[in-house]
């Protein structure tokens, strides 16, 4: 197996303990890589390496101008390694090589939106009510960044926050899953093409409690970048609070869909199986909580179970396959041990409910797409977030009753919304308390359109113009234009 080394201070380097783990593939359960097991020394080094560049060297004598045209050389870098990036993604964290094509074919116009943005950030000249006084404010970077990324979409989610970060001229630590490794550091294979000087962005790979938990405690780090589950999120906030770091945080999900009787009802039965069975229903967004208004609950169902089975199991990396394996072992176990409570708890099963034992699944970590009826709020299997392939249908009367049981959870990411009345899309939209509001949709999203959630599903936002500030922090400089002091002692 081909061994894969870190990336600090512009070199490919070992882990100082000389250790290694496996990758495994989850369509076929086998190891076939191996990755360098990092420790505290490898994030000191690292950190160490992002400072210097920081505070020294090439990078801060860039003009913003400069920062942005190397962003969009990465930006066509990438476009040219689209295809090897996707196809490595696919092997290593099991995701569909028919969505990897379009998402890596996507991913370049983060670079090409913050290099343009790069140079636009202005402050501005305040009409200050102090005689003598002239006061004007600016935009810094922060420092170093942490960014610490999830095993479910690698690329996309590490360039959400690198993209913006290195825009607003500041560098990186980046400690991917130690699930999803490799497709992280044959980025920074394509990373190293573009000009970049040396530390700007580094890479230590590992385990969370060898390298996340130094990396979010490191004294010279400026600010935590992390997506992943609301738990973690919390410890790392706890420990990030500590020395008073910056974070932002996009977090865990439990969505509901919510569909009225006047929807196209087709069309929706689509949207609803894109909110839940795509990307095997790994995504904080999932629309994992379906809300089906009671008169078309029977009709709906039933033409949802009916589209559901024709689903195409199998080999990620072919582009027949509409739903892959579980990412990982513990994940896996997790979502078979929750279809068990939902069972326990008194949900019906309508659709799947068990692990797949299918030939085209192979060896891997499959599940059978999932559709529990007879579902109460208020069940574990409603409350909290499963990630795969699992969905609970839950019944409403009328607006009021729709709107109670959507905000009714800790989590607040996304929620969509079918309808034909435009009325009631805009009513109901201010209503949710979601972070994203999708209608007559699901599952969209772009480097133009902030992303973030409420309550427990996050703090800050990713993505458009306003969040290249999450990054920055703001300065307020005074110049008086008058030499004489009346009186030291007062408050000028």
């Amino acid at each position: 197996m081909q061994k894969h080394q870190m990336y600090i201070g512009g070199e490919w380097v070992e882990a100082g303990g000389g250790e290694w783990f496996e990758s495994l593939n989850p369509y076929t359960g086998q190891p076939w890589a191996l990755v360098a097991k990092g420790g505290a020394d490898d994030v000191d080094r690292a950190v160490e390496a992002a400072h210097q560049a920081f505070t020294s060297g090439d990078w801060p004598q860039l003009t913003a101008t400069q920062r942005g045209a190397l962003l969009r050389k990465l930006g066509d870098l990438l476009v040219e390694n689209a295809q090897h990036l996707g196809q490595t993604e696919t092997q290593d964290n099991g995701k569909l090589i028919a969505e990897m094509a379009g998402q890596t074919g996507y991913i370049p116009q983060w670079c090409y939106y913050y290099g343009g943005l790069a140079d636009k950030i202005e402050g501005s000249v305040l009409p200050i009510d102090k005689p003598g006084h002239f006061n004007f404010t600016r935009w810094e970077p922060l420092g170093v960044v942490a960014g610490i990324i999830p095993w479910n979409s690698p690329l996309l989610l590490m360039m959400w926050k690198l993209a913006p970060a290195l825009a607003a001229g500041n560098t990186m630590v980046i400690k991917p899953s130690e699930f999803t490794s490799i497709s992280t550091l044959e980025f920074m294979k394509v990373f190293e093409q573009a000009g970049f000087p040396s530390g700007v962005v580094n890479v230590v790979t590992g385990f969370g409690a060898d390298v996340g938990a130094p990396l979010v405690e490191h004294p010279k780090v400026a600010k935590v970048a992390f997506t992943g589950s609301d738990a973690t999120g919390a410890r790392i906030y706890e420990a990030a609070a500590r020395s008073l770091k910056h974070v932002t945080m996009e977090l865990g999900g439990k969505s509901p869909n919510i569909v009225f009787e006047d929807c196209i009802v087709d069309d929706t039965v689509k949207g609803v199986i894109s909110g839940i069975f795509a990307a095997t229903g790994q995504t904080c967004i999932a629309g994992s909580r379906l809300l089906l208004q009671r008169s078309l609950h029977d009709e709906f169902v039933d033409k949802l179970v009916a589209f559901a089975k024709t689903a195409k199991m199998g080999d990620p990396a072919s582009m027949e396959t509409q739903v892959g394996p579980v990412t990982t072992i513990p994940q896996y176990e997790k979502v078979l041990s929750y279809i068990d409570i939902a069972k326990g708890e008194g949900a019906e099963t309508a659709l799947g409910g068990a692990k797949a034992t299918r030939p085209e699944c192979g060896d891997g970590w499959f599940v059978e797409p999932t559709i529990f009826t007879g579902v109460d709020n208020q069940m574990r299997i409603a409350q909290e977030e499963v990630f795969g392939p699992v969905l609970s249908v839950i019944p409403f009367d009328d607006e009021e009753e729709a709107v109670a049981i959507a905000n009714d959870i800790n989590f607040g990411l996304a929620a969509g919304v079918w309808t034909q009345n435009i009325g009631r899309a805009i009513k109901i939209s201010e209503r949710l308390q979601a972070g994203t509001v999708w209608v007559n949709t699901y599952r969209a999203v772009s480097f133009m359109s902030p992303f973030g959630g409420y309550k427990r599903s996050g703090l800050g936002r990713e993505n458009g113009q306003e969040m290249i500030k999450e990054y920055m922090q703001q300065k307020s400089v005074w110049i008086a234009t008058e030499t004489e002091v009346p009186n030291p002692f007062v408050l000028r």
